[in-house]
This record gives structure tokens, sequence and C-alpha cells, in this order.
């Protein structure tokens, strides 16, 4: 009787060597995560609470965060938009090159920052391709914060792509042909039929090319042109203070940059559970 218990208690294992497979991603987590940021926490305990605060709001810090947080969101709004538009039509539509389209989106993901800010401040200064443009109709995209945003949602509009994408692919054609049969516009399909479908989704990319926006550091750093209480961004506030070897105040900045990142990534999380538990209370 022992013997059969422990045979059916092994069988109800749903994953094989779970004991094992578990240890590995604990301590892989820890590496990779969770001593990092330990890190940040005890070098910023080098400072008293009252250098700390004295550290992230000076005028200057300040600046650089209003810098980084308003253009990684006008970048991830842009994102939403647009991601959804290509992701209807990679996932609606059938033409010549499509495949090429829907591969080339990954090349923010591939290609190195850096390539990415100096390409892109070769193309929007004023003699540039796309700067020449701009600058006949007397605005600046180099080194403004136009230009950050610019920086901002070649990085992330695959977050919005590849998070929206799988859900039309699985959407059932039956939706919109039962909202034609009823008679319903193609706004009023796409307002109460389709969005709030898409909606998690869309929310979880959006959030993911914010939280990508407010860290990004080699794509912007060429094009913001770095000018202190105008395009300078946090990511280059740190790295400045550590060339200057003052760990404690980049580390505190940075725990800054951290907690709101994570706040925005907890926001999604608590959006997505409630769309689940909503989905869920459906069927």
């Amino acid at each position: 009787m022992a013997s059969a218990g422990k045979t059916r208690s092994r069988s109800k294992s749903v994953i094989p060597g779970f004991g094992l497979t578990m240890g590995i991603t604990v301590t892989l987590l820890c590496l990779v995560v969770l001593i990092p940021l330990c890190s940040l926490v005890i070098y910023t305990a080098k400072l008293s609470f009252s250098d700390f605060w004295a550290t992230v709001t000076d005028p200057r810090v300040l600046a650089s965060y209003k810098v980084s947080i308003l253009t990684s969101l006008y970048a991830a709004l842009v994102n939403s938009v647009m991601g959804l538009i290509l992701a209807w039509t990679l996932t609606k539509f059938e033409f010549p090159g499509k495949r090429f389209l829907d591969g080339i989106l990954e090349l923010p993901f591939a290609l190195p920052t850096a390539v990415a800010g100096i390409t892109l401040t070769h193309l929007n200064v004023r003699d540039g391709w796309f700067g020449a443009l701009f600058a006949k109709a007397g605005i600046d995209v180099a080194y403004t914060k136009f230009g950050i945003t610019i920086a901002l949602i070649f990085v992330g509009i695959p977050f919005v792509v590849r998070s929206v994408q799988p859900v039309l692919e699985k959407m059932d054609p039956e939706y919109e042909e039962a909202a034609e049969i009823l008679g319903a516009s193609r706004s009023r399909y796409f307002f109460k039929v389709l969005l709030p479908e898409l909606f998690p989704a869309l929310f979880s990319g959006f959030t993911m090319a914010f939280a990508r926006g407010l860290g990004e550091y080699g794509s912007v750093v060429f094009i913001a042109g770095n000018t202190p209480y105008e395009t300078e961004i946090a990511p280059l506030l740190i790295m400045s203070k550590l060339q200057s070897f003052d760990y404690p105040s980049a580390t505190a900045i940075a725990l800054v940059m951290l907690l709101f990142a994570f706040l925005i990534l907890l926001i999604n999380s608590v959006v997505q559970n409630r769309a689940s538990n909503i989905v869920r209370g459906r069927s």
C-alpha cells in the first residue's frame, strides 16, 4: 500500500525533475536579477537619508527624470497606435514582402543600441535625410526631446507589435462577421468588440515599451545632445556619476529609476491579472 501511494504521488508530478529545475531557476534568478538589485540597495545605503534625498532631488537630477519619463511616455503612446496598426496589417492581410517586414521588426532587438543611436543621429541632423525635411518646416530633430522620442519609438515598437500580434491571430473571425450582420459600423466594431479584447495585450506592450525607454542609453545618448536641464537623460547622469567614481550617488539615482520601472510593471501585472479573471468569469 505504501509503495502504491508513493507511485501515485510520483505520477502526480507535473514537471519531471521539478526539484532540480526549480533549484536552477532560483539560482539563475538570484545571480541575474536579485544580487544586482541588492547591490543597488547596498551602495545606496552608504548615503545617509539626507544625502540620498539631496542627491535624488537635485534640480539637474529631477530635470533628467522629467526628460526620461516624458519622452518614454510619448514614445510608448505613439508605439501603441503604430504597433496596433502594424500588428493588424501583418495579421489580417497578405502582401509581397510581408515576411520581410515581419522579420525586420526584430531589428531593434538585434541591432546594437549604439549603432542605432549613431544612425538615427546621422539621419536626423539638419543636413540628414530626415532632418533636412523637418528643417524646411523649421523643426529641429537631433539634439532635442523630439529626437529622443524618435529613438525610443525605434527601440520600443517591437514590444507592442509582438504583444498584440498573437491575440489578433487567435481572435475568432466570427466576431467581425457577427458585428457586420448586426449592422455595426467599423468604428463601433473596433471600440466595442476589438479594442476590449486587445486592451490587455496592448497595455502590456505599452508598459514594456515605456519601461524599456526609461532605461535606454545607447540609442539615445548620441541624438539627445545631453544639454543639462533640457535633453539630459537619467541613464547618462548615472554614467557620469560612475565615471567620476561617485558610486553611491549613481546607485541612488538608479534606485529611483528602478522603483519607477517596477511600479509600471506592477500596474501591468495587476491589469493582466484582472483581465484573466474577467476571461475566466466569462468561461
